[in-house]
């Protein structure tokens, strides 16, 4: 039995001071409750430098539901490029950051691409059950009548 080495990432603090005003949940911001922001962007830097699944996030992380439900609000607010664009001086952290734009892009399309085959799905089975409805009651009658049509039809020319 092989043991996978997954690649773990920790912010520097460095790095950490110059994120942790950019987010919410910091104690400036009344109302918000953001628990552990370093925590979490740690997470989502697991998923997408092991590439794995939400499923499998290490419990130290806290609630891989809840680390994914985060991330998507991020990802949908755009919130991730605007992180990553604020940090353009420091070149190693806009491209960690970078690394969670490009995930959470290939996400979008992902989640962009199941609304449009459920979207298709739908139209067809809706012509579908169009086309059974107009169907007229003795359709296989009149199948055989117009096919001993046309062969009459050929027959006599």
């Amino acid at each position: 039995m092989s043991l996978v080495h997954k690649q773990q990432i920790k912010l520097r603090d460095g790095q950490w001071q110059k994120l942790e005003p950019l987010l919410t949940g910091k104690q400036s911001d009344p109302g918000a409750n953001a628990k552990n922001n370093r925590l979490f962007i740690e997470a989502v830097l697991w998923i997408v430098l092991n590439k794995g699944s939400w499923r499998c996030l290490p419990e130290r992380f806290g609630s891989s539901s809840t680390v994914y439900m985060r991330f998507r609000r991020w990802t949908e607010c755009d919130f991730w490029r605007q992180l990553a664009q604020s940090q353009a001086d420091d070149k190693e952290l806009a491209q960690t950051l970078g690394k969670i734009v490009e995930y959470s892009d290939l996400y979008t399309r992902r989640i962009e691409q199941r609304l449009l085959r459920k979207a298709q799905k739908t139209l067809y089975r809706s012509a579908i059950a169009a086309a059974k409805a107009a169907r007229p009651a003795g359709r296989t009658q009149v199948a055989v009548d117009e096919s001993t049509l046309h062969w009459v039809g050929l027959v006599t020319a």
